[in-house]
């Protein structure tokens, strides 16, 4: 076990993580296209409408997986902040930084997507519904921790500030994540997908979506690559130009 511990702090080596993520980033991104293409492919167009809801039932295969990854994106970010300000590993605060903007995209795709769905179903786009309130303060997390990084110039004190933010703002990933739960008040009704399959939707829409959900994840492990690699250069050419500075 020891081992292996040492061999993922070893991952942590941005000159590792730039030779592995250049192997992994091309599979890990046609992975994603293919699972997105076949699973938007298969529940837009290969399912019934509902119901009771229509058509508008179709809006969970962008809708559901998008608030999973906004949720689960943040608590990624709490995780790697977390081992930021114990073991000072760069890779882990670049990739808290890199995540940042497309969790905030996952958190404004899924607000965007339940008012839609909000306006024909409850009659109205916003309510201050415990998930979608918690939702939105989230939401204020990601636009601040993204300000926040942009606003301090020197990298460790910025990685150190926003690592403290962060971890505050778990806390409403947590809430957005089980608000259902702790309000029995709220317009937002329960899980489309769960360890109880009583809760889950019919099969007929359960499969796509599993393959949507897939498919997001992928899409968010691609451009996490990438944005790490890119933070991981930016930082190389800053060194670069401090060092040129230092010699003139």
């Amino acid at each position: 076990m020891a081992g292996r511990i040492r061999s993922l702090w070893e991952f942590a080596n941005p000159a590792r993580f730039m030779r592995i993520s250049g192997v992994a980033l091309p599979w890990v991104s046609v992975l994603a296209a293919l699972a997105l293409v076949a699973g938007l492919g298969w529940g837009f167009f290969a399912t019934p409408d509902d119901f009771r809801q229509g058509s508008t039932v179709k809006i969970i295969y962008i809708h559901v997986p998008a608030a999973m990854m906004a949720i689960n994106i943040y608590v990624m970010m709490a995780l790697a902040s977390l081992v930021w300000l114990i073991r000072r590993h760069h890779v882990s605060a670049l990739a808290a930084k890199a995540a940042a903007p497309v969790g905030a995209a996952m958190t404004l795709i899924a607000l965007v997507t339940g008012a839609l769905w909000g306006q024909p179903m409850w009659g109205t786009a916003w309510a201050w519904d415990p998930r979608l309130t918690s939702f939105l303060i989230l939401m204020f997390f990601y636009v601040g921790y993204t300000a926040l990084w942009a606003a301090i110039e020197d990298p460790d004190a910025a990685a150190d500030l926003t690592s403290v933010l962060c971890l505050v703002g778990s806390v409403f990933a947590i809430v957005s994540r089980y608000a259902v739960l702790f309000w029995n008040q709220g317009l937002h009704q329960g899980a489309s997908l769960s360890l109880d399959r009583e809760t889950n939707v019919d099969d007929v829409f359960w499969r796509p979506l599993v393959l949507c959900l897939v498919g997001f994840f992928l899409l968010f492990l691609a451009l996490l690559l990438l944005r790490v690699r890119t933070e991981i250069r930016l930082r190389r050419a800053r060194a670069l130009r401090l060092a040129a500075g230092e010699g003139a």
